[in-house]
């Protein structure tokens, strides 16, 4: 399999509170229908945890651990980071190169962090993706409501040309995974 989906911090903080992302009950319900669609298709699934040295996202808290809901798997990767981009001092670059994968599917949390980041880079190491237009989310903002910001990005991050790998923009019910 030479595809890997990359579920972004879909934790406890981000789900619930102050910090609750837009329809997120939604989005890790679309998570876990490609998260199916990828297990079942023998592609790797990477749920990649933001952490800080405190606050919500503090390593070992109830903030830091996934969310209530998400399908996790046994045969599921973790990576832990600490910067909008999931490849920054991770090993998740040579995850990816070990097991072959040449392209991503991403989704998760937060549309213009840590997506936007983590699919930009992405695009500069060579991988063409797949965002997940439905499975990605994030807060309003004093600018731009959630739904709003979602929309950008899916729109954004489609147009990019300059990488030479592009982003594809599908909704969940439309993908599919070839092996």
């Amino acid at each position: 399999m030479t595809v890997a989906l990359l579920i972004i911090d879909v934790q406890h903080a981000l789900c619930s509170g102050e910090y609750e992302a837009f329809e997120f009950k939604r989005v890790i319900e679309r998570i876990n229908v490609v998260s199916k669609k990828m297990r079942e298709a023998g592609a790797l699934v990477v749920l990649i945890q933001h952490e800080a040295p405190s606050g919500p996202l503090q390593y070992g808290t109830e903030g830091w651990s996934l969310a209530a809901g998400l399908d996790v798997q046994s045969a599921d990767i973790y990576v832990r980071k600490t910067a909008p981009d999931s490849f920054h001092n991770t090993d998740l670059q040579s995850i990816l190169k070990a097991r072959g994968v040449k392209s991503l599917a991403i989704c998760g949390l937060q549309s213009e962090f840590c997506v936007d980041t983590t699919t930009r880079k992405a695009l500069a190491l060579g991988y063409p993706v797949t965002l997940v237009a439905d499975a990605h989310s994030t807060r309003s903002n004093s600018v731009l409501s959630a739904a709003q910001i979602t929309a950008h990005h899916n729109e954004t991050l489609a147009n990019i040309k300059s990488y030479g790998p592009r982003v594809a923009v599908v909704p969940s019910s439309e993908i599919t995974v070839h092996a």
